[in-house]
């Protein structure tokens, strides 16, 4: 392929914008060493992109995955949120059936610490000292 034209690439991605965002991402990505799909015969890297999108050798899906993935500043990580659990004290039918051994176990209380919170206090924290252990 002597020249790539839009006419070329049109086929594969249907919106000329989309195209254009698809092959400049696909050139950033091989000016920063991606692996190349076809010959460069002395292109330059949106030639390529073109080239590559035209030929089919990269889809036009994966670029668009690729493109969004690296526009997000959050990633949203899917993890099953966290169930508290009743007290078995504090219910009137688990009072009724188990005697309190003492006055202590029914003002047991779990505190709860967001993630964000257990981060911010580990930094918080400080490595123990020597001079600490030379003192016992």
């Amino acid at each position: 392929m002597a020249r790539v034209t839009v006419e070329d690439c049109i086929d594969k991605v249907e919106n000329r914008f989309e195209l254009v965002l698809l092959a400049g991402h696909r050139a950033r990505l091989l000016s920063s060493g991606a692996p190349l799909t076809i010959d460069r015969d002395r292109d330059k890297n949106p030639v390529v992109a073109l080239r590559e999108i035209a030929d089919e050798t990269i889809t036009p899906d994966d670029l668009k995955e690729q493109l969004i993935h690296s526009l997000q500043k959050y990633v949203e990580v899917d993890e099953p949120e966290a169930e508290t659990v009743p007290l078995l004290s504090s219910s009137p039918a688990a009072a009724a059936v188990a005697p309190q051994s003492s006055s202590d176990d029914s003002e047991v209380t779990f505190d709860r610490m967001s993630e964000e919170d257990l981060l911010r206090g580990l930094e918080n924290l400080a490595p123990p000292t020597e001079s600490d252990d030379e003192g016992d």
